[in-house]
Order: structure tokens, then sequence, then C-alpha cells
């Protein structure tokens, strides 16, 4: 059987992929720093600053801030709960709805966290214009589509289950 003749690919698809290279180097170098000066992950530093700037949120409403899977941000509220950082209290008036808190520990980790790349991409993501925006939401849908990569529900970064 013949081999199909090597096209080289259009220096979009280098600079697709070099843009790529550069997300992964600044999450894994985020990751490390992360990790150095908390002795947490990225995704425990988000949440953890997040409630330290907004105390009171419910699950549904970290998930939002965080644009993150409300099963996703709950995985790492158990985690921080389990670490004394995070504590849960029934809202006084609605006994079913549940507010996070950040302790005091977790208020110090906090402090003396550095930025965490997930602010970076969110407040990257607010300086462009919608029409953008939904554009590249399409076009990596549809790139993920086309490696046949299926995920119902994506983790946050550098989570379990998560490779970035």
């Amino acid at each position: 059987m013949p081999r199909k003749a090597f096209s080289p690919p259009a220096k979009e698809d280098r600079r697709i992929l070099d843009c790529l290279r550069i997300l992964v180097r600044e999450l894994r170098s985020f990751s490390m720093t992360s990790e150095r000066a908390t002795g947490l992950g990225t995704a425990q530093v988000f949440v953890l600053r997040i409630l330290a700037r907004s105390p009171g949120l419910s699950i549904n409403e970290l998930a939002a801030r965080t644009l993150t899977h409300q099963s996703s941000v709950s995985a790492v509220v158990g985690r921080l709960e389990a670490a004394g950082l995070v504590r849960h209290t029934r809202c006084a008036d609605d006994g079913r709805r549940i507010l996070l808190k950040a302790t005091a520990k977790g208020l110090a980790h906090a402090r003396r966290s550095p930025d965490v790349i997930q602010e970076r991409f969110i407040a990257g993501l607010a300086r462009m214009p919608l029409g953008a925006r939904r554009r590249l939401a399409g076009d990596l849908t549809r790139w993920i589509d086309a490696m046949g990569i299926q995920d119902p529900a994506p983790t946050m970064f550098f989570e379990p289950g998560s490779d970035g």
C-alpha cells in the first residue's frame, strides 16, 4: 500500500500549537510556584482566593466564579475542608443552602499565595470581545471533537482526573 505523501501543515497550525505550548508551560509554572509557596495545588489556591474575597458563597456560586462544573469545585472544597482551610455553614434564611468560608488558616494561605493562572485566564477572556470568545469556544470545541476527545465534565486544572 503506497504511503500518503507528506504535506506541510499551514503556518497557522504551528501558531496554534505554539500558543498551546505557551499555555501549558504557564500552567505548569504557576502550579509549581503555587505548590512551593503554599503546599496547595492551583485549583485549591484559586478556590481559597475567591472565598477570601467573597465569603459565604454556595457551591453553585463558587462554580460560577471559577467557570467550573459544580462537581469539580465541590471536590476541591472537600479537600480544603479536610485540611481545615474551608468550613461550611447552613444559611440562616434557608437551612437547605450551604455557605462556604475560608477559615483563619485558609485566609493565611490565600494571603501568601501567588496569583494563579486561572485568574489570568478569566481576566484575559473578559478583555476579549464577546464575539471573539464565542468563536474561540466553538473552534476549541470543534478541535476537541476532531481529536475524538470526550470528557463530559472537565476537572479544574491540575486536579485528580486532569492532566493540565
